[in-house]
């Protein structure tokens, strides 16, 4: 155990891509225990990690969302959401909170929102007085919407390893995504005075919202195909993501025509890159699972969690400080991969609901993706805007504790995470 453990972080520590180090620690620790015999293993279980059927979903809402975005719906939601609320202290930034929600429905991709925002509400903010850090900071904290409202991948990945029904983390994912926002803006508002931020235009009139929202109309009845389809049981999630690639294109190509081949093509290899790397962590990791599962490490992690204490709230705490925590220093595919097996057996025995435990393990994991020194996002937005990493990260701080609150909110109250699961199912 301890040669697998050193060969990892020795590995991540050197600077080698996550999916090499999963399997070279996975097939270090299938030598360890049973030398060739078991190495000659690791090819079938690298195969078996990506033979489940749901993973299809995810190179579709990849690509559906690379259409939306590059057939200008971006602009079009951003518009609706500064129809809305643009006339208030800050109306840029809550701008950007409200198209994060309207967005999400479309990629289920955080670092997809934060590269359309970063490329277009960021030096739109910045024009009008916002300071870029802050701006960023804004257009970071709501990526992670994209992930949590869905269609999520992170919700298919953890659905598919662990058996629990997709359709149903799905449809408990929409009131987290909708209270980060709210918490988002109520973050804006309480800075506007203090940081002065820019005060929008007039309030709008009534014309003027439902112009825009007609506007945007075709965007938003993307999320109604995906979400009706497959909380209605009329489609599987890989069905409806290829039914989004196909409404995708019917509005990028017909409707609105900003789609060419040329762009297609190039979506398409950006597509199978994105899709190439999730798949080689997913199928890593499952052999270093394998080990883990060999070496009864998920029941020695659950009794070492139980043996400090016995109080559900506690071992809560406890899941959660050991999410956030590995969520700083691990790509969040991998940390969902390797954790989901040792943490869902343990919340099962607290007496959590399956899909609940989904959406706290999820959430806590959607923070670290802007947290440093390995969010996601916030490389992204680094990359797009010029911006260093450490003033994004100096502007982020209110947001995440209060993103933070919200998880803490969703992991003790159960009640409001299974709201609509239940509602739905009912």
């Amino acid at each position: 155990m301890t040669l697998v453990a050193v060969t990892f972080f020795g590995l991540l520590l050197l600077g080698m891509p996550i999916g090499y180090v999963l399997g070279i620690a996975g097939v270090v620790g299938m030598l360890q225990i049973g030398g060739e015999q078991f190495v000659s293993m690791a090819p079938r279980r690298f195969f078996a990690g990506l033979d489940l059927f749901p993973f299809l979903a995810m190179p579709f809402f990849i690509l559906a969302g690379e259409i939306m975005n590059r057939s200008g719906i971006t602009r079009r939601l951003v518009e609706f959401a500064d129809a809305l609320v643009g006339f208030l202290r800050g109306g840029m930034a809550h701008s950007n909170m409200v198209a994060s929600v309207l967005f999400a429905g479309i990629t289920g991709a955080a670092t997809a929102d934060a590269a359309a925002f970063g490329n277009t509400m960021v030096p739109a903010m910045v024009k009008k007085g916002y300071s870029r850090p802050f701006a960023c900071a804004v257009t970071a904290a709501g990526s992670i919407i994209g992930p949590t409202i869905p269609p999520s991948n992170l919700m298919v990945i953890y659905g598919s390893l662990m058996g629990v029904s997709i359709a149903g983390l799905f449809a408990a994912g929409i009131l987290p995504g909708l209270l980060i926002c709210l918490i988002c803006m109520a973050v804006i508002a309480a800075l506007g005075r203090r940081l002065n931020l820019p005060k929008g235009t007039e309030r709008p009139s009534l014309r003027s919202i439902l112009v825009a929202f007609r506007s945007s109309l075709v965007a938003m009845v993307m999320p109604l195909i995906i979400l009706g389809g497959i909380l209605g049981g009329i489609v599987t999630p890989t069905e409806a993501a290829s039914i989004a690639v196909a409404y995708a294109l019917v509005i990028g190509g017909l409707v609105y025509r900003t789609i060419s081949v040329a762009d297609l093509v190039e979506m398409c290899i950006r597509t199978a890159r994105v899709t190439g790397v999730i798949f080689l962590i997913i199928a890593s990791a499952s052999i270093l699972g394998w080990w883990m599962t060999f070496e009864k490490i998920p029941q020695l992690i659950a009794v070492t969690f139980l043996q400090i204490s016995d109080d559900p709230a506690a071992i809560i705490a406890m899941i959660l400080a050991l999410l956030l925590v590995i969520g700083l220093f691990m790509d969040v595919n991998a940390a969902l991969i390797i954790l989901a097996p040792v943490l869902a057996p343990l919340t099962a025995t607290i007496g959590m609901d399956p899909v609940h435990a989904g959406i706290m393990i999820v959430l806590a994991l959607n923070i670290s993706l802007m947290t440093p020194p390995v969010g996601a996002c916030l490389f992204v937005l680094a990359s797009v805007t010029g911006e260093r990493v450490e003033a994004i990260s100096r502007a982020l701080a209110p947001f995440i504790v209060a993103e933070m609150a919200v998880l803490v909110l969703i992991a003790f109250w159960s009640d409001l995470t299974l709201f609509l699961p239940r509602l739905l199912a009912g």
